[in-house]
């Protein structure tokens, strides 16, 4: 920038001039004066343009750095449609210079079958309303086309008059992409609150289970103290019943006996409160697993033979049956694990009911129970011959609360409870449909660990 000291000076007058005025120098100084002032202004305008170039030249350098920085397509014209300016987003797009484009219309570079929305773009924008999400085709320099998402804005002059055109486009596969992160972090969000309420609801319902099997054990101690006592009652009565029968003679007893049917009442005694027994056993081993499930307190491991606790679990849920299917086991006798022996006795019995309620009604009803062993491991395969397993279902077969019963007829909790309990021993809980039909799962428990 130039300083007032590089600009010429206008000179004093010679002394040798002649002087105006005969000898009065008023004039001269009065023209020198103003000469000065005229030049002091001159450099003050000089300086003041000087410092407004500087400002101009930083808004432009500023400005050229935003449009070359900018991820999204600019495109500038005026209201004819002839291109003013590009961005460098919109040269790297397309592979075509930023000078190529300069003078051309928006027709020419966007697809011809999108050019019915430039024209819905142009009247929103000559009444000074923006358009939004306009998805247009631009044109590559080797006729490739890159779908946008397009904004438009009205560009103004000071005085407020539209003169042309701003657009402003973001690929479309960008958008794709934010749009599924957003999707994928909205699912992770909803599965999680999901999880959270399962959570709620199983500490709710261990709570629940924890309380019922705490007020049935005494009622069911109070039943086997009883029971016992009963059955010790019936032996001796049963007893003096057969020595009185063998010595009554008198007319009036055998008409009672007949009539009280005592025969019958001996015979069936002993077997009811054995059958009363073991009714009351099962509930207190119910209401132990109940416990062992609600509790905080871990079963130990120990080494137990499989095919005895497959039996177990066969009769435990045969006898609840309404129409008992036949089941057919097949297991080794030397085959052994070492596992939470409660843990597998309850998994094989939540499988078990499960096939039994799947084929409900259902005629030639059977399933098979069968173990194998590989690569250090055991599965156990329970399969039936029911209808399967819904497509749709099977991804939701293990989730808490999922039933496809009726409302009050099932939990949706034993299925959900076993995959956990599989987990948890270090195995696994898988579901498919049999390729012969039918529903079939696999448990799988490592041998010769700890768990």
């Amino acid at each position: 920038m130039s300083t007032p000291e590089e600009y010429p000076k206008p000179q004093s007058l010679p002394s040798d001039m002649p002087q105006l005025g005969g000898g009065d120098d008023s004039a001269w100084i009065e023209v020198i004066q103003k000469m000065d002032s005229v030049y002091a202004e001159l450099v003050e305008s000089q300086v003041e343009l000087e410092h407004k170039n500087e400002e101009l030249e930083d808004a432009q350098q500023f400005i050229s750095s935003v449009l070359a920085s900018m991820t999204d397509v600019l495109i500038v014209c005026d209201m004819k449609g002839r291109i003013q300016q590009v961005n460098a987003a919109l040269v790297k797009l397309t592979g075509t210079q930023e000078t190529a484009f300069i003078e051309q219309t928006l027709e020419d570079i966007f697809s011809p079958q999108h050019h019915y929305l430039l024209d819905g773009i142009a009247e929103k924008l000559r009444s000074a309303q923006p358009s939004s999400d306009v998805e247009i085709n631009i044109l590559g320099t080797n006729g490739e086309q890159y779908p946008l998402s397009v904004n438009g804005s009205p560009l103004l002059d000071p005085r407020g008059k539209v003169v042309g055109v701003v657009l402003i486009g973001r690929p479309l596969g960008e958008l794709q992409r934010a749009y599924q992160e957003l999707d994928a972090a909205h699912k992770t969000l909803r599965e999680a609150q999901q999880q959270l309420v399962f959570s709620e609801k199983m500490a709710a319902l261990g709570r629940l289970v924890a309380g019922v099997a705490h007020e049935l054990n005494n009622p069911i101690s109070f039943v086997f103290g009883n029971m016992h006592a009963l059955k010790s009652y019936g032996e001796k009565i049963t007893e003096y019943l057969r020595a009185v029968e063998q010595e009554a003679h008198s007319p009036h007893l055998k008409n009672l006996h007949k009539q009280l049917r005592i025969k019958r009442i001996m015979d069936d005694i002993v077997p009811l409160v054995d059958g009363t027994l073991e009714g009351a056993e099962r509930v207190s081993d119910i209401v132990q697993e109940l416990r062992r499930f609600s509790g905080n307190q871990k079963e130990a491991s120990e080494s137990f033979g499989l095919k005895a606790t497959l039996e177990t679990a066969v009769s435990w849920v045969l006898r609840g049956a309404r129409e008992q299917p036949e089941v057919f086991i097949t297991c080794a006798e030397d085959v052994r694990v070492r596992a939470r022996k409660g843990y597998v006795h309850q998994v094989v019995v939540n499988l078990l009911q499960n096939a039994v309620d799947a084929m409900d009604g259902q005629k030639d009803a059977s399933i098979t129970v069968a173990c194998g062993q590989k690569s250090g491991r055991i599965a156990v395969i329970i399969h039936d011959n029911g209808s399967g397993i819904a497509d749709a279902d099977l991804p939701h077969i293990f989730e808490p609360f999922f039933t496809t019963r009726p409302i009050g007829q099932g939990t949706g909790l034993g299925l959900y409870v076993s995959y956990n309990l599989a987990k948890e021993m270090g195995g696994m809980l898988s579901c498919r449909n049999h390729p012969d039909g039918g529903a079939e799962f696999t448990f799988t428990l490592a041998l010769g660990e700890e768990c």
